[in-house]
């Protein structure tokens, strides 16, 4: 039996963050996008007209592929999007769906004229809810974003499975600010006409200009809680557990492995020097992050703390005290631990304004994904670089 709403969808409009349910028959017939989009019911990159021209693309992820992790930065409007080439044995752009040709394609024409941005079909992202067939819509989207050019918003990664390389896109989109797009538009689209009376501003202006009008999302409590702070499925809790291992018994090993997560995530670092012990046991680094390019670049000082402690073991005001006073003027500290920072300190560091940057356990997990270590066979391989 289908479900209600499954049976209206091609009349419907697009709304940002509302839930499109499929059939519940238990086959590929309850899928959603088809009946609401008119396109394929299968993959995670679908278009209507062809890939030479495309006139509107498609994109889906469940947001828990640990090979490849998709995820939406919904505070500053940025969808990061990994192609189709997700085995061995093909060339980057020699896929089934053509997907990466296409977003080869779609990122030349959104850096070429005017008159080439033009020809950028809108995208469209949804996420698998997990639940039956069902998607949810994340947004309108662009290629690239305001703070990234041409050599950095679509890159090729390299990778490897059963010992054999091979490449794949990583596609950095903007969201862009629009809450609702109408079904006159999307069938005005699907004729090729993608500027009209109901075109979204945000998408007339990023087409004629190539400015982004992100859709951003401040948080409301600018302290995360400790959910947020850990990770949140299995295989992430896992990573955590085989760090937190290897480095339990000697904190002072932990050091190097935390400034390289930090390098990692903060890929501004210029360097990067650990410090001796300490008397108190712990054991610091310090190092010089820059902001701008070539000789108009300053390179400004932080101090960084490890902390490998045990999940279930917070770090408190006494830790944070320690590297908040080692701090001068016009620095900034880096915190990061195989745990989280318990409420009470989290929301005097934001309330009291001290400019540190956590990285708890989900951010470390996050991290190591993003550059492809996510197996326990991964982490164990990128751990065994480090002294125990």
């Amino acid at each position: 039996m289908n479900h209600p709403q499954h049976t209206v969808l091609q009349n419907i409009d697009l709304l940002v963050d509302r839930i499109y349910e499929g059939g519940r028959k238990g086959n590929a017939g309850d899928e959603p996008l088809s009946k609401l989009l008119k396109i394929s019911n299968q993959g995670g990159f679908r278009y209507i007209g062809s890939k030479e021209r495309p006139l509107l693309i498609v994109l889906t992820s469940t947001l828990k592929n640990h090979d490849w992790p998709d995820n939406i930065d919904k505070e500053n409007g940025i969808f990061t999007y990994y192609g189709d080439n997700r085995k061995p044995g093909n060339e980057l752009h020699n896929t089934h769906r053509f997907g990466n040709q296409l977003l080869r394609d779609m990122f030349d024409r959104a850096h070429g004229s005017a008159e080439q941005r033009k020809l950028v079909p809108p995208i469209l992202i949804f996420a698998n809810t997990g639940n039956w067939r069902d998607v949810e819509f994340l947004g309108l989207a662009a290629p690239g974003a305001p703070n990234l050019d041409a050599n950095h918003d679509l890159i090729a990664v390299w990778r490897m499975k059963d010992g054999k390389r091979f490449q794949n896109y990583q596609a950095k989109f903007t969201i862009l600010n629009t809450q609702t797009i109408s079904r006159k538009w999307i069938e005005s689209v699907k004729q090729g006409l993608f500027i009209t009376e109901d075109t979204p501003a945000c998408w007339r202006s990023w087409s004629e200009t190539g400015n982004y009008q992100a859709l951003k999302a401040p948080r409301t409590l600018e302290h995360r809680s400790r959910e947020e702070q850990l990770p949140s499925d299995n295989l992430g809790t896992k990573t955590i557990k085989l760090i937190y291992d290897r480095f339990s018994e000697n904190p002072y090993g932990f050091e190097p492995c935390a400034a390289k997560i930090a390098e990692m995530m903060l890929q501004r670092i210029d360097n990067i020097d650990l410090t001796r012990p300490s008397r108190d046991g712990g054991r610091d680094a310090v190092g010089k992050y820059k902001i701008g390019e070539g000789d108009s670049a300053v390179l400004v000082d932080f101090a960084l703390e490890a902390k490998c402690y045990a999940p279930s073991n917070s770090v408190g005001v006494k830790e944070l005290s320690r590297l908040i006073s080692r701090l001068r003027h016009r620095q900034f500290g880096v915190l990061v631990t195989t745990s989280y920072v318990s409420t009470q300190t989290y929301q005097e560091i934001k309330m009291d304004g001290h400019p540190i940057v956590i990285i708890a356990a989900a951010d470390i997990v996050r991290t190591l994904k993003s550059a492809g270590i996510s197996t326990e066979n991964q982490v164990l391989s990128w751990l065994s670089s480090f002294n125990p």
